[in-house]
């Protein structure tokens, strides 16, 4: 069903592509020649002009028989430090050396996407209607998949192979989250001086954080302060800092709640001291949500079953292409892909696990 051997090799060559996010270009062309080896009609857009990297989204169309078809994605990019990674297969894990991350996310989806694929057409194999999409800048905040030409894609269910963790994870549902970017303004005086004719935009700042309910909200909702930044000499009582936070939740109305929350509680200490404060809020992808008889979950679980597979219906605390596939009107469901310590230099993916989720692929493309 599966040619393991070079699923391995395919994973070993890609990963040794370097494709930072917005510098993807090199390993888009390489998939794109194995496509059009293939015999497929690639398509691109133009995402990358839009989002400052130099490339685009990739698309192909596989037609197959019957009604079925679905979208399988992952995204080219990867985090810093990607450039020159040397994997190296240990006790059953392809790891990086050590002084890269693998590159398992997401090249481990890619992988067996583009493995599966081969096998259908070497095999002649009947199968489905097949969409590919291999995404650009995911890393950078899902803007592929934000900029990608929608009115080019036909399915309207699918799947991204882009979780961490065992395969046979299915990420049923995902939350929403809002960035926000916060500019108190104060006033500046002589800190030894006159300071009480200061207004401290750092004082501001500290107290409306220490007034806010933050990190674990509940068991849908988390929030976080990121940034906090103030530069300036010790003699001026400060007029300027900024704060970056984000909010996430399962709920769209607990993140508005968490939203307001953390809105009130710094404008009300500006007010209080004679501060303005400045805030910008981005809603950076929207949640989703699936029961567990969703006819998707149930396909998918069918598949890992029969394969002998252990499936695990899971929450996810991040957002993923799939979120915005889901935005646009694409019932899509975020897989497991086996790797582990995803983002560091202790990167791994497992093999087995990995082998897995290529048959898992297969079968989803062929049943």
């Amino acid at each position: 069903m599966i040619n393991n051997e070079r699923l391995i090799e395919r994973f070993m060559r890609y990963v040794k592509v370097s494709s930072e996010t917005g510098n993807e270009k090199e390993f888009s062309e390489l998939i794109v020649e194995e496509l059009k080896d293939l015999g497929l009609d690639v398509k691109r857009d133009h995402a990358g002009e839009k989002i400052g990297s130099n490339t685009d989204n990739i698309y192909c169309l596989v037609k197959g028989e019957g009604n079925k078809s679905r979208i399988y994605s992952s995204h080219m990019d990867t985090v810093k430090p990607g450039i020159n990674i040397n994997p190296v297969i240990e006790d059953g894990y392809i790891k990086s050396s050590g002084d890269t991350i693998l590159g398992g996310d997401d090249k481990a989806g890619i992988s067996v996407i583009m493995e599966a694929l081969t096998c259908i057409i070497e095999k002649n194999a009947k199968h489905n209607t097949i969409e590919i999409i291999f995404t650009i800048s995911e890393e950078g905040g899902l803007n592929g998949s934000k900029n990608l030409d929608y009115s080019i894609i036909n399915s309207k269910e699918g799947y991204v192979f882009d979780s961490g963790g065992k395969v046979g994870s299915i990420i049923n549902q995902a939350p929403s989250q809002k960035k926000l970017r916060i500019e108190i303004t104060g006033e500046a005086a002589h800190a030894g001086g006159e300071p009480e004719k200061g207004i401290s935009s750092i004082n501001v700042g500290a107290e409306a954080i220490s007034k806010m309910k933050l990190l674990r909200i509940d068991e849908e909702t988390t929030a976080n302060i990121g940034t906090f930044r103030a530069e300036g000499a010790t003699n001026i009582v400060n007029p300027k800092a900024f704060i970056e936070a984000e909010v996430r939740s399962l709920s769209e109305e607990k993140l508005k709640k968490q939203t307001d929350h953390m809105i009130e509680v710094l404008e009300s200490t500006a007010k209080k001291y004679g501060a303005k404060v400045k805030i910008e809020i981005d809603h950076l992808y929207t949640a989703y949500k699936y029961s567990n008889d969703d006819s998707l979950i149930k396909e998918i679980e069918k598949t890992m079953k029969y394969l002998g597979i252990n499936v695990s219906k899971q929450s996810s605390g991040g957002g993923s292409d799939a979120n915005i596939f889901y935005q646009n009107g694409i019932k899509t469901v975020n897989l497991g892909f086996g790797g582990n310590h995803a983002h560091t230099l202790k990167e791994n993916l497992k093999i087995e696990d990995f082998q897995k989720l290529a048959q898992i692929t297969y079968l989803l493309m062929t049943e």
